[in-house]
């Protein structure tokens, strides 16, 4: 009989996967973002909060959840007084309203692939807004990369897109800009 208990407890344990979670180090962690217009484009960064990867025993991808610092959006491919005026701009209710909305977040819900190469969807909320994202990661080591392309007008971020106005010619901003990730843990 106390074999018998033994042996279950031991099948029942073995059924659980173990998870680990890593945090990641936000300060050796980089986001960028790249903006598309009709006239060319524009790029800068996004400070990471917080966040963190988890894996299972055989180290292979699980979740993980992320928080971004929004009233850190800077601009890096103008300078001075250009470049002010467009954070001013993006920070605005125009864009991403970070007085209202000072953090945005990606939250994993599903992952599929393996030895470091996967498929994830996800959770991403801006201005209060949540959306699914789906985009391939690739983890080697102590790193996480990810491309990932966000439709801003599913956000209320519709400021000159032409999906909504007409007649913007050489004014309109694509709707689509990009989140370039590389997380260290």
């Amino acid at each position: 009989m106390k074999s018998t208990l033994i042996l279950a407890i031991a099948f029942v344990a073995s059924s659980f996967t173990l998870s680990t979670e890593k945090p990641v180090d936000v300060n050796n962690s980089k986001i960028t973002w790249k903006g598309h217009k009709v006239t060319g484009t524009h790029d800068g960064h996004i400070t990471l909060q917080k966040g963190a990867l988890k894996f299972d025993d055989k180290n292979q991808l699980t979740g993980g959840s992320f928080i971004m610092d929004m009233p850190t959006l800077t601009v890096t491919d103008l300078e001075g007084e250009m470049k002010g005026n467009l954070e001013a701009h993006l920070k605005s209710d125009d864009f991403f309203s970070t007085e209202k909305h000072t953090t945005a977040t990606f939250v994993i819900t599903n992952v599929s692939g393996k030895d470091g190469k996967y498929k994830v969807t996800g959770d991403l909320t801006i201005k209060g807004i949540t959306n699914p994202n789906t985009f391939d990661m690739v983890v080697s080591g102590n790193t996480a990369k990810a491309d990932l392309k966000v439709d801003r007008t599913k956000y209320d971020i519709k400021f000159r897109s032409a999906s909504f106005f007409d007649n913007l010619k050489d004014k309109a901003i694509y709707d689509n800009f990009d989140l370039n990730v590389n997380l260290k843990f």
